[in-house]
């Protein structure tokens, strides 16, 4: 194909997106789809605009400022694009590319009325859509006002907020370009958008068609509320037919104007349901051909649909490939590993390969598809209650896909006969000493996998991986670990329950599990106090710190200060047994403490402003004395009851049973990401002699590839496809934009669940109560740990708490989190430490504003916002 600047749209289709944009490359697709009808037009190419930038030096210098310009710098932002948006307006058309342009004009007849549309390279993706970004012009008319709109277009490439959602998305501003569609104006009698899918739940199968009358104008604009109709399995199943006041229609000599509509047709629907039945199947070809939900923009006129646009709608939650049609539930990994962030290609195929269960990926996040457990009346129950137990809105959420009793197959138990024989094992006995050996059996294990993996390089070092991954999953399920790790839940069920029914007390178990022996997380926040006594009285160090860098090893030249070696090697025994610890730990691509010590730096900095020397052992033994002394006053009250001694002998044991066992719930996890660290640290070897070999340009490449794929780079020693590696960031990227659901379905449906509560004040934010107590304080809203800036008394907000999390809690009076429950590692550590705290707290972060008083009901879950 020639180099011209005018193309017709029947030329082009999704390969020319370079040359035409992505609204020009679907529109040219469109319009192969049989049935599918698209008003004709042409396209003036990017070459045309880069023509334009390079004869105008002016916008090319500032081109260059604007993409050197601060994310967050609004003000520069403004002045620089409405600077470049007035020098590319005012910039002369070349005559030729006049010329071209209007012999194509010519092809519809003199007077003929035309659409000028934007059409960007960066535009329609299926990652990020830009829908709204850049300017369409109706109704234009004559060669001269198609030229003015065509610059208004190349134009709009430089709107505010244009330029910013592409800073936000990653885009450099130099790698944009602009084309022109120029399409015959269709004056439509009806017209409107349709989703393939459903925008508000995500369901694939649900389409939702909003329609108004006159041109789209006025639904984009927001001048009249659209009719809704809601079409699945080819019929309307719901409509909202709205009273459309006004319409957007053209005008004779060329552009819009707003009208009045007769009173009598203001609540006719703009469609009939068959019309739109029709649209949707329209629709669901569309849908096909691209392979993804669709957006599209449509016009009635004469009885005739004309799609005048489509494009990707990027806010669904991606559904996870399955390889069957049958129906699947599926719950998020994320929100009971306390890491909701999309993780990188590497880090969610190294969980798979270490998980105890299969699991399956989409949008960067985990999923495990509990149907098979879901179908069985049985397994059922155990499922919910277990889920039900960590996060009441999981268990909601799958209680309102079991409700609709047909998505899930209904599956009889079992036959008794044929369980294994022997039953449930025995329970493990309230001792120590067990869970000193499990410990030490997972020291052991892990020190072999330390001295082995030193060994191993190249493709053996893959296929020693994937041994020891075998070892990793026998360590983490071993029998005897997870008995113990349920003995300390289930003696917390228990308390809570009976001392909730013999004495009226909420959440008892929260005071008694109070510096509970053996918990690796909460040692990890005391010893980082034990480091700040070391720092307090050192002056010229604490001065240091001050200026050190979240992202950077300042240890050596800590060392060069007055008290500098002392402070560097109580950092450095820090980082000996907790370096393998970092926010986000289940990615192995996420930095390690060790990697970037300077992220522990400013709760060291809070800790010396907020406590003094010795705080760790005094709180840890407050701690000790107040469990020892709610356990004898349950017991006394207890035993002053009918049956008392009885109660009292079966609360001891269970009291006796939790400080036995619920320090080691956290163990496995320091476990599994001791053995990451190890992974980590062999594999980033790999990529580094990858580099020197000129197979990767970067080390860090190889996050944006699975493991598989990372050991066939390895085994092949291929140079690894630099665009392939663009693709993924740009997927990773675009994953941050998406929240994902606690339960998802085969259909696309993301469901969040729903606390059905009526015992809370009006206004206040429900959650679940982890943590006993009630606090009032100035809420901190932290989303990154390194930007921590924590007083004595503040109650921290954030949207999940991981371990890593746990060196802030010595410093806090309470905690709300978006993602949480009674057992996940957050609500494990609040109680240790004896915080107030409601997690599960849906968009806590948005709705706490940073500085509010609020209070938390740490013991009936709620949270109220003060002032």
């Amino acid at each position: 194909m020639n180099e011209q600047y005018v193309w017709d749209l029947h030329q082009v289709d999704e390969t020319r997106v370079a040359v035409v944009g992505g609204k020009a490359a679907h529109l040219g697709a469109l319009s192969r789809i049989e049935g599918v009808h698209v008003p004709g037009g042409f396209c003036v190419t990017t070459k045309a605009f880069r023509r334009i930038i390079e004869q105008t030096p002016r916008a090319r210098d500032l081109l260059d400022r604007l993409s050197r310009v601060d994310t967050d710098d609004r003000e520069a932002i403004r002045t620089l694009s409405a600077r470049i948006r007035r020098t590319v307006e005012a910039a002369p058309v070349p005559e030729d590319l006049a010329a071209e342009i209007t012999r194509a004009l010519a092809r519809s007849g003199e007077g003929a009325a035309h659409a000028v549309r934007s059409s960007a390279t960066a535009e329609d993706r299926p990652t990020a859509s830009f829908a709204g970004q850049q300017d369409t012009y109706l109704n234009v008319v004559g060669p001269a006002a198609v030229l003015r709109h065509i610059s208004r277009c190349w134009a709009s490439l430089f709107t505010e907020r244009a330029v910013t959602y592409r800073q936000r998305h990653g885009i450099d501003h130099r790698t944009v370009h602009m084309a022109v569609v120029v399409q015959q104006m269709v004056f439509p009698d009806a017209s409107g958008i349709l989703f393939t899918a459903d925008p508000v739940t995500g369901h694939r199968k649900v389409a939702t068609v909003d329609a108004g009358f006159g041109l789209g104008e006025a639904l984009v604009s927001g001048l009249v509320n659209p009719d809704v109709f809601t079409v699945r399995d080819g019929e309307v199943v719901s409509r909202a037919i709205s009273a459309k006041q006004r319409a957007v229609t053209a005008l004779p000599a060329g552009g819009t104007q707003e009208v009045l509509i007769e009173s009598q047709r203001q609540r006719q629907p703009a469609l009939t349901d068959d019309q739109a039945v029709r649209l949707v199947e329209l629709g669901r070809r569309i849908e096909a051909h691209f392979e993804c939900p669709q957006d599209i923009e449509w016009c009635l006129a004469d009885g005739d649909f004309r799609i005048v646009q489509s494009r990707p709608i990027t806010t669904l939650f991606p559904v996870p490939e399955s390889g069957d049609r049958d129906n699947h539930v599926y719950v998020s990994v994320g929100h009971g590993q306390m890491m909701t962030d999309p993780m990188k290609s590497l880090g969610f195929s190294m969980w798979q390969l270490t998980a105890m269960v299969p699991m399956h990926e989409a949008g960067g996040r985990l999923f495990v598809d509990v149907t098979q457990r879901l179908a069985s009346p049985t397994s059922r129950a155990a499922l919910l209650d277990a889920l039900g137990k960590g996060d009441p809105l999981v268990r909601d959420a799958l209680e309102t896909v079991l409700d609709r009793g047909d998505f899930v197959p209904s599956l009889p138990d079992p036959d008794p006969a044929g369980r294994p024989p022997g039953g449930a094992p025995a329970p493990i006995e309230t001792d120590r000493a067990v869970v000193g050996r499990l410990i030490e059996r997972s020291r052991t294990s892990l020190a072999a996998l330390e001295r082995e993996i030193r060994t191993k390089s190249g493709p053996a070092l893959f296929d020693h991986l994937l041994e020891a991954f075998e070892e990793h999953k026998r360590i983490v399920g071993d029998p005897l670990s997870m008995q113990a790790i349920m003995a300390g839940m289930e003696a917390t069920w228990w308390l809570n329950d009976k001392l909730g029914e013999w004495l009226g007390e909420k959440n008892a178990a929260d005071t008694l599990t109070l510096s509970a022996p053996d918990n690796v997380t909460s040692e990890m926040g005391l010893a980082l106090l034990d480091v700040a006594d070391v720092v307090r009285p050192l002056p010229e160090v604490v001065a240091f710190l001050r200026g050190v860098e979240d992202d950077g090893d300042f240890l050596e030249e800590l060392a060069k200060l007055p008290g500098g070696p002392e402070a560097r090697d109580a950092i450095e025994a820090y980082l000996d047994r907790y370096g393998m610890r970092c926010v986000g730990e289940i990615d192995i691509t996420r930095p390690r403490w060790r990697e970037r010590p300077g992220a522990l730096v400013p709760a060291i900095l809070d800790n010396v402003r907020n406590f003094e020397a010795g705080a760790a052992e005094r709180r840890f033994e407050l701690g000790r004395q107040r469990a020892r002394q709610k356990e004898q006053d349950v017991l006394a009250r207890l035993r002053a009851q009918a049956d008392g001694d009885r109660k009292a002998d079966e609360t001891k044991r269970m009291i006796d049973r939790v400080r036995t066992f619920i320090g080691y719930r956290e163990y496995p996890k320091y476990d599994i990401v001791s053995r990451y660290s190890l992974y980590k640290q062999a594999l980033m070897g790999e990529a580094e002699r990858l580099v020197r070999a000129g197979v990767l340009t970067e080390r860090e490449d190889v996050f944006h590839l699975t493991f598989q794929e990372f050991h066939e780079v390895v085994r092949s020693n291929r140079t690894l496809d630099p665009q392939l590696v663009q693709q993924r960031e740009e997927a990773f990227r675009a994953h941050h934009a998406l929240t994902p659901p606690r339960v998802l379905t085969s259909d696309g449906e993301a469901l969040t669940g729903a606390y059905r509560r009526d015992d809370v004040p009006p206004g206040a934010l429900v959650g679940v109560p982890v943590s006993a107590g009630t606090v009032e304080g100035r809420a901190r809203v932290v989303l990154d740990i390194a930007e921590a800036d924590l007083e004595a008394g503040d109650i921290l907000v954030t949207a999940f708490t991981d371990p890593s999390w746990s060196p802030l809690f010595v410093g806090i009076a309470g905690l709300v989190t978006e993602v949480g429950g009674l057992m996940t590692h957050g609500a494990v550590i609040a109680r240790e430490y004896g915080l107030p705290t409601v997690v599960g707290v849906a968009e806590a972060t948005r709705l706490i504003r940073d500085g509010r008083r609020i209070r938390v009901h740490g013991t009936d879950g709620f949270v109220e916002i003060l002032d």
